[in-house]
């Protein structure tokens, strides 16, 4: 009987020692509340102690955890409409405060009322500057700002933000159909400005190589002018001539020319007297 009631007391203290102890890793901070109100805080890992039955522990990650925010659409200054996805790092530095402000929550609730903040900072600073800002590379300067004013509203969660970071900023599908559509239209003209300068400039070495043809032809041409008319004027110098010294031969050479100029044709026939003045100089020439 003795045993017995030893065995339970042992196994009563055991209970007791095994829902007193909790262990707290170095990755965690943890609160022990009793009645939902917060009685200590255990932020140094190793074993730790509560009430049983009357308290509890909560614990929360003490390493940088990360939020993806929603694709967001932004107006820039310019009012050419964006779609912003960002995302943050942050981590819990006052447990208590976090507590208090998202209660049984938990990260579930922060992380929502944090993708709040984040959103109001993106609009904010994003709205301030031209969507080439937006959309350069160089953001560097833009998410410092974005940084800045999340940590001034995200300090009453208990929270601290490291960082902010812009994965993607775009145009709208909507926006973004408009802009090929506008940006093809410009491709387009400018090929045909090009296409009509090609024209214009091959229409203009054209009419420069026309016009140096025929400026060659006619040239070739005063120059074959030329030369006829000095073959002409020698050739009457020499009839002329000829005619001084002997007029009949002169006569007959003409009467050869007027023949052959007659027979130019490939069938021609021409029937000749026996009488004809043609063949007087023949005729004289036997004789002699």
């Amino acid at each position: 009987m003795v045993l017995r009631i030893i065995s339970g007391v042992v196994a009563l203290i055991a209970f007791f020692a095994y829902s007193s102890l909790f262990v707290v890793d170095e990755r965690q901070k943890a609160l022990v509340l009793q009645f939902g109100q917060v009685k200590d805080v255990k932020e140094d890992p190793g074993l730790a102690f509560k009430l049983p039955f009357i308290q509890q522990v909560v614990k929360y990650d003490d390493r940088i955890l990360s939020l993806d925010t929603m694709p967001l659409e932004v107006t820039p200054l310019d009012d050419r409409r964006l779609v912003v996805d960002a995302f943050a790092r942050y981590r819990i530095v006052n447990v208590v405060q976090f507590r208090q402000a998202v209660g049984t929550g938990g990260i579930v609730t922060a992380e929502s009322r944090l993708e709040r903040i984040l959103n109001a900072a993106l609009r904010e600073v994003l709205g301030s500057v031209t969507s080439n800002a937006v959309l350069s590379t160089d953001r560097i300067e833009l998410m410092t700002r974005i940084t800045d004013s999340a940590k001034i509203e995200s300090k009453g969660l208990g929270i601290e933000i490291v960082d902010v970071r812009i994965k993607k900023a775009e145009l709208p599908n909507q926006n973004l159909a408009a802009t090929f559509r506008r940006m093809q239209a410009e491709r387009e003209r400018m090929a045909a400005d090009e296409r009509a300068r090609g024209q214009e400039a091959a229409q203009i070495v054209r009419a420069e190589a026309d016009r140096k043809a025929v400026e060659t032809v006619s040239e070739a041409k005063k120059e074959a002018e030329i030369i006829r008319g000095t073959a002409d004027a020698l050739t009457t110098k020499i009839f002329a001539d000829a005619f001084g010294r002997d007029p009949e031969f002169y006569a007959f050479t003409r009467s050869l020319i007027a023949y052959e100029q007659s027979m130019t044709g490939a069938n021609t026939t021409m029937v000749i007297s026996p009488n004809s003045e043609f063949f007087d100089y023949i005729k004289e020439s036997e004789k002699e």
